[in-house]
């Protein structure tokens, strides 16, 4: 195991690719520890997508032992389909992490993109670029920039560690259901 301060993974969900980064924070500095994507194409069907994302997911906190977990929430965009297969596989890596009883914070992309690069709008190669300096990384380990989104969501809540301000936390499926009573049914 790892000797860190805290260990925080970073989810970008997705249902083509879904990516995932890990940093551990010692005395403030942050050090990537890991990156992965996965790549769900390759999946025959959306139910499958999610046994694999929760599968993946859990296996990523039982190996790493991450302390805190943050994902990028969905953005609003006018395909209702799209939006419901996204936000359903950021709900999987939601209750993977809730079954572990790891505290889970959202962030906005916009948010996400401010806390690396001072800029809401910036491109995902900019943001791979900021990581990339932050970290002290010689080159990006990997070529898909989901990747390095998740990578992004866990820098920008070290960043954002001891703040509140357009996040969401939870502890625990109880914090959660408090937080969205409309969630209910």
């Amino acid at each position: 195991m790892i000797s860190a301060e805290k260990i925080i993974l970073g989810i970008d969900p997705g249902t083509a690719i879904m990516g995932f980064g890990l940093i551990s924070v010692k005395k403030g500095k942050m050090e990537m520890i890991s990156i992965h994507e996965l790549i769900l194409k390759k999946y025959p069907n959306h139910e499958t997508k999610l046994k694999y994302i929760f599968d993946k997911t859990l296996a990523l906190i039982d190996e790493f032992h991450p302390d805190e977990v943050a994902l990028e929430a969905p953005f609003f965009g006018k395909n209702v389909q799209s939006m419901l297969k996204l936000g359903r596989a950021q709900g999987v890596a939601m209750a993977a992490s809730l079954h572990r009883n790891i505290p889970i914070t959202e962030y906005s992309p916009k948010k996400i993109k401010m806390a690396i690069t001072g800029n809401g709008n910036a491109s995902k190669e900019q943001v791979a670029g900021m990581l990339q300096n932050l970290l002290n990384l010689k080159e990006f380990p990997t070529k898909y920039l989901d990747a390095s989104d998740g990578l992004a969501v866990a820098v920008c809540h070290h960043f954002n560690s001891g703040t509140i301000a357009d996040t969401k936390s939870y502890s625990g499926w109880d914090s959660f259901l408090r937080q969205n009573p409309d969630r209910l049914k």
